[in-house]
């Protein structure tokens, strides 16, 4: 059995944090078993967070890849985190790094990889990418699944 109880999310009515600093990103044990590592994917296609500029909303497709060890991060706690970004102020480039930084810190994954693919302002497209190093032997690691942005004619 799964130890849980140290969870506070999970089963609870829970807020939104009102900034990523505040949000807690809860972890569970994991047993990684035999053969090669297991690869979790997290994909949040309406990420959105505010320019630190000009206020404006600036939305995201992230998508996130991991490799556990020994936790797996709590998919509750990793939603209110995501949201928690929503009233927060940074740059795309920040605010990928941060996420996928964040989830390595809490999770010790034997490897990680970030997608953030911002959506235009200001006519252009921004992807961040950034992963802890080269990926497990053996893993399976699919396509990310977003295609490159199409609106340049």
């Amino acid at each position: 059995m799964t130890e849980t109880t140290n969870l506070t999310q999970l089963g609870a009515r829970a807020e939104t944090p009102d900034s990523p600093e505040h949000a807690v990103l809860e972890t569970v044990p994991f047993s990684r078993g035999d053969g090669a590592p297991a690869i979790v994917r997290f994909t949040c296609p309406e990420f959105t967070s505010l320019c630190p500029v000009t206020g404006q909303p600036d939305f995201a497709h992230i998508v996130i890849d991991y490799a556990p060890d020994q936790l797996l991060i709590e998919s509750k706690s990793l939603k209110l985190f995501l949201g928690s970004f929503r009233n927060h102020g940074a740059f795309h480039e920040d605010c990928t790094l941060s996420i996928g930084r964040r989830i390595v810190a809490a999770a010790k994954p034997l490897w990680l990889r970030i997608g953030g693919y911002w959506y235009p302002r200001g006519g252009i497209p921004i992807d961040v990418f950034w992963q802890t190093g080269a990926p497990p032997e053996g893993a399976w690691l699919p396509d990310t699944g977003v295609a490159p942005y199409r609106g340049r004619g």
